[in-house]
């Protein structure tokens, strides 16, 4: 029996398929005011599968009150599915919806097409568009994580046999063992997965400590797939970014300087796109990019606003700036393609939901004066200088400090430490019980 070797099951769903093949797209609400949200939803899984080269023939959207535990959806909906795609013949079936690993296989039986759910889709998207070493790394490490627990799809042609032992007891058949094989190879890539992105995040934590020890205030552009974030970034350094009208067509940071008007050098940071509910695999293998995001001074949320779900993009966009414990971060909202807003009204919704607003157009380099003054505003409020008073017993605020900060005199009395340092605002917070 051969070994089917874990590099290709990320690739035998979805990254083996031709382009152009046929897709229905199916969605699952169970109240009425979630359908025209589910609706708009099913949209964006319409740009997904258009991005990796299927083409949409029809979408469904289905009323579910419960969720059926073997498919998920409920039987006669099954044998709808079923029928559209025998009379379209559609190739593919995608819900917008992340399905356990036994529904997948049920519906696969029951429907006869290939079955892929959001997250499989996306991962595909991320592969086809993973560019540097890292990226592909991390797609690998994503798609391996997704896989482990659907190891049992690959092998459901091998037989098993429940008898058979000397003493009559149960002996694994050839699929069982083929699994349990398959998972100790995919655990052994998933480790050695783990230790390269791990030599490439440590690679970039020297850098980082390099820029802070010079004391350049860093920028991230952060906001969802395909808001402009590449654009903008050409548009201030010259970096050069590949910009294509895709959902993800960059998922590799792009860090360069950049000078202010003030003279103020920077650095600029071009960061993977967003999108609502991010798979946990992509989050958890991405990390050492986002957290790009995270380790930046300052933040550039770009909004499109030409798009009429601006609103729900922006807040998706939070959402996973939470997930990272950034979103306490100064963040300067970017409202892009002015040019082609989709509505006016948007425009006042964000100055008074979103502070520091700045209206532009980074194709067109428009409405950059706004922008600079409010990134030099925005690091004049990064640092400043306070004298504390810390009880020896709270040392670890001291290291802390030390670490975070520029200790400009240090000074042990006693009982306490007397320190003068720079810190940055987030730091002098946390601090102002022990400013004198």
């Amino acid at each position: 029996m051969s070994t089917k070797d874990p590099i290709d099951l990320g690739k035998t769903r979805l990254l083996e398929i031709e382009k152009n093949k046929s897709a229905l797209l199916v969605g699952a609400y169970r109240s009425n005011k979630e359908k025209h949200i589910r609706l708009e939803h099913l949209e964006e899984l319409k740009s997904l599968a258009c991005t990796f080269g299927l083409q949409t023939i029809e979408k469904m959207l289905v009323h579910i009150r419960k969720i059926e535990t073997s498919t998920y959806i409920g039987s006669g909906k099954v044998e709808e599915i079923r029928d559209l795609c025998e009379e379209k013949n559609i190739d593919i079936v995608i819900f917008d919806i992340d399905i356990a690993p036994h529904q997948q296989r049920n519906l696969e039986r029951e429907i006869k097409k290939t079955i892929i759910d959001r997250t499989e889709l996306i991962l595909g998207v991320f592969a086809i568009h993973a560019r540097s070493n890292e990226s592909k790394l991390q797609v690998k490490l994503a798609q391996f994580k997704y896989e482990m627990p659907r190891l049992k799809r690959m092998w459901t042609h091998l037989s098993r046999q429940r008898t058979g032992g000397s003493s009559g007891g149960y002996l694994k058949g050839a699929g069982e063992k083929q699994i349990e094989i398959d998972r100790q190879i995919l655990k052994k890539k998933v480790s050695d997965l783990q230790k390269e992105i791990g030599k490439i995040k440590e690679q970039r934590e020297l850098q980082r400590k390099k820029r802070k020890k010079q004391e350049i205030p860093s920028f991230a552009i952060i906001g969802y797939t395909n808001s402009g974030k590449s654009t903008l970034m050409n548009a201030l350094t010259d970096a050069k970014v590949l910009v294509e009208n895709k959902l993800f067509a960059t998922l590799d940071t792009t860090t360069r300087k950049y000078t202010l008007p003030n003279q103020q050098q920077v650095v600029v940071t071009d960061t993977v796109g967003f999108i609502r509910k991010l798979p946990h695999t992509l989050i958890a293998a991405f990390k050492s990019t986002l957290e790009e995001a995270v380790s930046a001074d300052i933040l550039i949320h770009l909004v499109d606003v030409s798009n009429e779900n601006a609103k729900v993009m922006a807040e998706a966009s939070i959402e996973v700036l939470k997930e990272l414990n950034a979103d306490k971060k100064p963040i300067i909202t970017c409202l892009n393609k002015i040019d082609e807003i989709y509505a006016q009204s948007f425009i006042t919704y964000f100055k008074l939901n979103y502070p520091k607003t700045v209206i532009i157009s980074a194709l067109k380099k428009e409405g950059f004066e706004d922008l600079m003054d409010k990134m030099i505003y925005e690091i004049s409020n990064l640092r400043k200088i306070i004298k504390l008073k810390i009880p020896q017993s709270y040392y670890k605020l001291v290291a802390e400090i030390i670490k975070e900060g520029r200790i400009i005199s240090l000074n042990y009395e006693e009982n306490d430490i007397l320190i003068e340092a720079e810190v940055s605002k987030m730091l002098q917070t946390k601090l102002q019980m022990f400013e004198i």
